[in-house]
Parts: C-alpha cells; structure tokens; sequence
C-alpha cells in the first residue's frame, strides 16, 4: 500500500493532481517540440531556426521533471505547497529552513530543464 503523499522540504511539495497537471504539460509541450522540429525541418528553413525549439523543450523537461520528482518549482519558489484535489490551490510553507530547501529544489529543476531544452534544440540543429 502506497502511503499518501505529504510535504516534505526540498523533495516533494505536490500532490496526485499536482502531479498528473505537471506530466499533462510535459506530454503536450513534447508534441510542441516534435511537431515544431518536424515543420522547421520538412519546410526547409535554416538550421538555424530550430533552436527556437529551446523553449518547448524546456516546457517539457520542467513539465516531466516536476512530475516525477512530485516537485513543483514554481510553488517551491513561492514558498507555497498542494496536496489537495484541486490544482493550484496552495497552502504557505512557514518555515525558513524548509523554503531555503524549497528553493533549492526548484533551482535545480530549473536548471535541468535549461540544460534539456538547449540540448535538444542543439541536436535538432544538427539533424
């Protein structure tokens, strides 16, 4: 039996419906990215083009890596948390030291999904 999820500082601050909202995002900015690179490419625009695909890319990465860290960054930014069936509706994290971790997290969640996005459209390029 899998125990229910809570609030724990820098590791997981969304819930099930959180969660499924996050891999919603990342599945359709992946069909962003896709269809966007197939169209740059059959349509013959400079290479140069498909680095705009940077932005989609990071929009999944952020979409996949939150939902599956069960991590939201941008509630871990704003010192806030959701566990509850509606989506964004928050509760206030009041702790320093937890926001501290918070911030942390979403830091680094930020930071993958730049690095993923810029990957991508660097091998978009080059394909």
């Amino acid at each position: 039996m899998e125990a229910t999820p809570r609030y724990i500082p820098g590791v997981c601050n969304i819930g099930e419906a959180e969660i499924a909202q996050r891999k919603r995002i990342g599945y359709a900015a992946l069909v962003v990215t896709l269809v966007g690179w197939a169209l740059l490419w059959y349509s013959g625009v400079p290479a140069l083009w498909r680095l705009v695909l940077v932005v989609p890319a990071f929009m999944a990465a952020t979409g996949f890596l939150q939902g599956f860290m069960h991590f939201c960054a941008g509630f871990g930014m704003r010192g806030v948390f959701n566990f509850g069936p509606e989506i964004y509706k928050t509760e206030t994290v009041k702790d320093a030291d937890a926001l501290k971790k918070d911030k942390r997290k979403a830091q680094q969640i930020f930071l993958y999904s730049i690095a993923i996005g810029i990957l991508v459209a660097v091998v978009a390029y080059f394909l």
